[in-house]
């Protein structure tokens, strides 16, 4: 007799990558110091944004949910990236910032965090897909209308087969 296959949840959580962020931002210092342009189709860290990176312990994942809290009334936008960094930190290209996002908000009185449930399922499933190749991966943080990073708790919920 064959054994049922079992499943389990892992939750992996989204952690800053402060190191990565302040060398972003760094080079929009030096551009505007030196009153320089960014090179065509690259994209400079705005202040609202910060970099996160995503560990995978496991490799073969399947996306169940998102788990999102935002304390306070607030908008986040999670872009994922193609880019795999190195130390020397090669630019961001814009079309390196991959579709669809993660747009999650709270509004003034609600008590659950909103999503746009279609995208942020096919975001998940893309980055379960990406997880085969990949041991980590790098997000752009986008945080609006109130929310700060230091309030954010961020996860993504896969089932892995075992």
């Amino acid at each position: 007799m064959c054994s049922p296959s079992m499943s389990t949840e892992l939750e992996l959580p989204f952690r800053p990558d402060s190191q990565l962020t302040e060398v972003m931002r760094l080079r929009v210092q030096s551009l505007q110091q030196r009153g320089q342009k960014r090179q065509e189709g690259e994209h400079l860290l705005l202040p609202n944004e910060a970099v996160y990176r995503l560990d995978f312990s496991k490799q073969s994942l399947r996306f169940s949910r998102w788990s999102v809290r935002l304390p306070q009334t607030g908008r986040l936008t999670i872009t994922a990236t193609s880019q795999l960094w190195t130390p020397d930190l090669t630019n961001l290209m814009t079309r390196q910032l991959l579709e669809p996002v993660g747009a999650f908000w709270r509004a003034a009185g609600d008590t659950i965090v909103q999503c746009y449930e279609a995208d942020g399922h096919e975001f998940g499933e893309r980055i379960a897909d990406l997880a085969t190749v990949r041991k980590v991966m790098y997000f752009l943080f986008a945080f609006a209308d109130g929310c700060i990073p230091e309030t954010v708790n961020c996860s993504i919920v896969f089932t892995v087969d075992s």
